[in-house]
């Protein structure tokens, strides 16, 4: 597992850049730090209980290489200049080659299953703050994140299941890391009945309920892994979702989309809170907007802008993974004996 997590790490972060595919992009762009505002002009056709129709398959696989965070010397620019984009054009299509090279010789590539993305002059995913940098942790957030344990850590030791995080255990990636691309599984589906909107996420194949009938929030003691969800329509093409009750644990970014923090220690706390918005841009395009709020966390909120695609012939697949698997105890058993040995060569002892 861990030979795996390191190949997809090292794929993220060499791909620097990916897809976002809108037609407010495709032409050049004379002021490169000025993002496009969300077209607001396309009515949806309507569900037959009258509700903006958002139904459908749309796979974020074609953003997966977009970084997260843009790097310091592009500043404000939300594009990529000529120059850039054709590095990352080159940057994309070496990768791709090396893929298909491994696949074409029988080696134990990734080429047949890593979604390469599309390269496009988007510099990130978040576009605030305006620098499209994540903002600084506050000192309890900076403690918390310290305190944070997952196989993503680097020299760490392994004693219990609570070394690891809730995507090692398969529970959860999270929000709103679970809404961002990764290197496969990145099929989202949207299922709508009246009063209720599901997003069903290939990742884990967790299902998102969210609720859009006016019905209150639970109780505040109650707290879950992604959240406790409400939503409402806003205008003719626009589902507005307000999300908190969450139970901290899980990282709010997550390492294997590109560009985020490498050890999936970025903190949540029972104060965060995600608002995301849905837009419907034309028959098969949506802008996807989320804006996420920790104050215990971080000194400044954060969000992104993604433009997703419909797919409906995107199949998804299993994601093989659970919560009993072996890796944990491989994971606790080579930390030992790992651990036993340099103490035994030292003339230490060590507790088992």
């Amino acid at each position: 597992m861990r030979a795996n997590r390191i190949v997809l790490a090292g794929v993220a972060l060499a791909l620097g850049g990916g897809a976002l595919h809108a037609p407010a992009l495709r032409a050049q762009q004379e002021d490169l730090t000025r993002l496009p505002p969300v077209p607001k002009d396309y009515t949806p056709g309507r569900t037959a209980w009258g509700e903006p129709d958002l139904r459908g398959t749309w796979p974020i696989d074609h953003l997966n290489g977009l970084p997260l965070q843009r790097t310091e010397d592009q500043g404000n620019r939300v594009f990529l200049n000529e120059e850039e984009l054709a590095e990352r054009q080159a940057r994309i299509d070496k990768l791709a080659g090396r893929y298909a090279a491994e696949d074409s010789e029988d080696k134990i590539g990734q080429g047949h299953w890593v979604e390469m993305g599309v390269p496009n002059r988007r510099t990130s995913l978040l576009v605030e703050p305006a620098n499209g940098r994540l903002p600084e942790m506050t000192a309890e957030g900076k403690r918390l994140s310290a305190e944070m344990r997952s196989s993503w850590r680097r020299d760490q030791t392994f004693d219990w299941l609570t070394d690891f995080d809730s995507w090692d255990r398969c529970i959860t990636r999270g929000l709103p890391a679970s809404m961002m691309p990764m290197m496969y599984n990145n099929g989202l589906r949207i299922f709508q009945s009246p009063g209720l909107v599901a997003i069903q996420m290939e990742m884990i194949h967790e299902v998102r309920i969210i609720p859009t009938d006016g019905r209150p929030s639970i109780p505040a003691q109650i707290h879950n892994w992604i959240g406790e969800s409400r939503g409402h329509w806003e205008g003719p093409n626009t589902l507005v979702v307000e999300t908190d009750h969450f139970r901290p644990g899980p990282s709010a970014t997550n390492i294997v989309t590109s560009g985020s923090p490498p050890e999936n220690d970025s903190p949540i706390s029972e104060q965060a809170r995600l608002t995301e918005r849905f837009t419907m841009t034309g028959p098969d395009s949506i802008v996807y907007e989320s804006h996420w709020e920790d104050p215990a966390i971080f000194t400044a909120p954060w969000g992104t802008r993604l433009d997703w695609q419909r797919d409906d012939d995107y199949q998804f697949f299993e994601y093989a993974c659970h919560e009993g698997n072996v890796q944990p105890r491989n994971y606790i058993s080579a930390s030992r004996a790992e651990r036993a040995q340099a103490a035994a060569s030292s003339g230490e002892g060590v507790s088992q």
